[in-house]
Parts: structure tokens; sequence; C-alpha cells
């Protein structure tokens, strides 16, 4: 027995710690990125903040549209059955790239609609329009991106992406040092060497992820030949789609409600906006240990399901919501003990830090409830219902929506209540997502 449980934690380290790295190099690059356009001016934080949160929401759409490979990927390789496992990554491959080239025109030709439907202040919509199409070219690259995450993944080698991570964020801090601040000659962007440096960056690191997959196909279990990819029919794609696209629609439904929650935080003030990126993006910089534990485990909990293992499902998740409130309770206690020197890498304005202060510890009590969606909600899904976890972010996002515009505009907390409207949802919707975890049966 004991053996058995010492298996499943290695295989969630083994997955879950490349995944972590790569995630947090990334996320420091973003947060970098941050702080060199937060010390020139907080509104390019609110431009920022504004353009992302919808970006995002379309990015995770492609993304999240992929789990339902992943799912059965995982199910597959639990039943020892590699070659219909094949079948489903030769698919994703080959299919994966419509979507994607449709969000990327959408990005470039009707941006300024997004944006003035969500109420951006005029002051910061432009570097918002720009922002987005000079970004918007990433979208190409996202489709097979999101192929080849899922095959490292279920492959269970998962290192390739530090490696990735590595390249490609060090690359963005480079270039958009240059690009933002005019270094070595070049003329001074702005925000809009931002999206530049990120954009070059994500290309020159794409083709290395993609060598890999290519160079070292061998190496990874659930990778197709080419030539099954060339003759993989589009039936195992559209079924992995009816299966991932109740979690594609549910982060659509999550990342909808935060662009409303922008809307509204428009509405307070011009810098609103830009604070409330400010705080969140200190909080990113865990979810994302916590979203690779939470990826460590639908796959090892797809393997579970597949072997018909209810006892070791529930220990592998059982583990994993313990690793995740560990994480939780640290920053928690990062955050009360020095919010003030976090707070200033991205300001020099102490009036917006001290007014931060109440917020970063908030956004510190949000990631329990968080924590608890990320972890449980990625052992449903492993189960194979991800149908459940789209009827909750429903709730989720009428219920965050509705809280943020009663405590703004009726109780006028201002920023302080929009986070605390999002702390009630996640909490809500950890503890329905529990009760349904524990009445799960095979």
């Amino acid at each position: 027995m004991s053996l058995m449980i010492s298996e499943y934690k290695r295989k969630l380290l083994k997955i879950a710690i490349p995944i972590t790295l790569s995630q947090l190099i990334s996320q420091i690059q973003m947060l970098i990125d941050r702080i060199f356009l937060g010390r020139l001016d907080i509104l390019y934080m609110s431009a920022v903040g504004n353009a992302t949160a919808p970006l995002w929401t379309s990015m995770s759409f492609v993304f999240s549209l992929s789990v339902g490979a992943s799912i059965l990927i995982s199910q597959s390789v639990g039943a020892e059955d590699l070659e219909k496992a094949k079948e489903y990554s030769g698919a994703l491959i080959k299919f994966n790239n419509i979507i994607p080239l449709i969000l990327f025109l959408f990005w470039e030709f009707c941006s300024p609609l997004v944006f003035k439907f969500m109420g951006v202040p005029e002051n910061v919509i432009g570097y918002c329009i720009s922002y987005t199409r000079i970004f918007a070219p990433v979208f190409l690259l996202m489709g097979l991106g999101a192929s080849y995450s899922v095959i490292f993944q279920t492959s269970n080698l998962t290192l390739p992406l530090v490696f990735y991570g590595i390249i490609r964020s060090g690359l963005n801090i480079f270039f958009d040092y240059v690009l933002i601040f005019g270094k070595l000659g070049f003329k001074e962007m702005g925000i809009n060497g931002a999206a530049l440096g990120t954009t070059i960056a994500e290309y020159i690191g794409f083709v290395f992820i993609a060598s890999v997959a290519i160079i070292k196909r061998k190496s990874f279990i659930t990778s197709p030949s080419i030539r099954k990819m060339i003759r993989s029919k589009i039936g195992p794609f559209l079924k992995s789609v009816v299966l991932g696209l109740p979690t594609a629609s549910e982060d659509f439904l999550w990342n909808f409600g935060n662009l409303i929650l922008m809307t509204i935080l428009n509405t307070i003030s011009d810098k609103a906006a830009g604070i409330f990126s400010m705080v969140f993006s200190v909080e990113i910089i865990f979810v994302c240990i916590i979203g690779s534990i939470g990826s460590a485990t639908l796959t090892v909990s797809g393997e579970a399901t597949g072997a018909k293992d209810l006892s070791l499902y529930r220990r592998v998740v059982g583990t994993s919501i313990k690793w995740s409130m560990y994480v939780s309770a640290v920053t928690l206690l990062i955050f009360i003990i020095m919010p003030r020197q976090i707070l200033s890498l991205f300001s020099t304005d102490m009036v917006v830090i001290e007014e931060s202060v109440l917020f970063l510890i908030l956004v510190g009590i949000d990631l329990f409830g968080k924590s608890g969606n990320i972890i449980i909600g990625s052992g449903i899904r492993g189960f194979g219902d991800t149908t459940w976890m789209l009827i909750t972010q429903i709730l989720g996002t009428v219920e965050v929506i509705a809280f943020a515009a009663l405590f703004v505009f009726v109780f006028k907390w201002g920023i302080a209540g929009v986070i605390v409207a999002a702390i009630l949802d996640e909490f809500v919707r950890s503890g329905i997502n529990t009760i349904r975890f524990f009445k799960i049966k095979f």
C-alpha cells in the first residue's frame, strides 16, 4: 500500500514540478513586464489590465477546449490503450488550429468594440487597442501549443516545458526592457514595446517546443506518428471537443465575469483597474503553483479513473488539496508580513501603495477558495464530468457580478467590494464542488 501511495505522489510531483517551474518563470516575466509599465505610469497598468482580461478570456477558451483530449488520453493510458491515446492526440494536433485563427482575426479588427463595451476610459482605450493588435499574432500559435502541452502532460514528461519557459520568458524580459524603455538604439515604445516583446518571444519559444516535440517524438508515449496525425479523422477531435467544451465554457464564463468586474472598476476611477490588476498579478504567481498541481491532478486522477480505482482517485485529489492549502497559507503569511515591499515593486505612488495593502491581504484570503476550485475541479474533470464544473461556474458568474454591483454601487465599497465579491464566489463554489467530489462513485 505504501508503495502505491508513494508512486502516485511521485507521479503528481513528476508532472507538477516542471509545469510549476515553467509557469513560475512565465508569471515572473509577466510580473516584470507590469513592474516596468507600472513604474512608468499607473495608467499603463490599467491599460494592460483591461487589455489582457478579454485576451485571456479567449486564450483560456482554446487551452480549456483541449482539456477534453487530455481527459480522454489520460483515461486511455490508464486503461493501457496507447493506440487510442495516439488517435486522440493525432486528431488534436491536426484540427486544433481553426478557432485560434478566428480569434486572431477577431482581435486584429474588432478589439475597439470590446473595449468600448467594457467602458474603458478615453485616456486608456488607445493603449488597449494598440497593445491587443500587436499581441494578436500569438493566437496563431495557440492551437499547436495547446496540443503539445497535452501530449507532454499525458506522457508524464513535462521537463521540456521548463526550458520552454526559460527561453520564452528570458527573451521576453530582454525584448521588453529594450523596447519599453528604448535601449540599444531602439525607440522608446512604452506599452507597445511590451506587446511586441511578448509576441517576438512567444514565436521564438514556440520554435523550440515544436522542435522538441518533433525530434523527441518517440520519448512521448502519447505522441502520434506523422502518418497517424495526417490520416487522423475529425471524429476523435470532435469527441474531445464535446468533452472539453463545458470546461472551455466554464473558463469563458469565469473570464467573462472578470471582464464585467473590469467594467465595474472602470466606473470607480481610471486607476481602479490598474490597482486591481496589480494586486491580482501578485496572486497569480502563487495560483500558477496551485494550477500546476491541478494539471497533475487531472492527469493522475484520469488514469485512476481509467483503471477503475476509486481509492487511488480519492487519495490523488486529497493529497493535491493538502499541498495547495499549504501554498495558500504561506502566500497569505507573506502578504501580511510584507505587503508594502511587494506593492512598491509596481508603483512609486505611496498613496496607491497604502490603499492597496488591504486589497493584497484580501487577495491572499481569496487563494484558499480558489485552491479548492482548481484542485477539486481538476479531480472532477479527471473523472470525466466536465458539465458539473460548467454548471457551478454559471452560478459563480452570476453571483460575482451581482455581489460586485451590490458592494460597489449600493454599499460604495469601491475596489474592496469587487475583491470581496470574488472571494465569496470562490468559497461558495469550492464548497459546492467538494460535495460533488465526495459523491463520485465508479
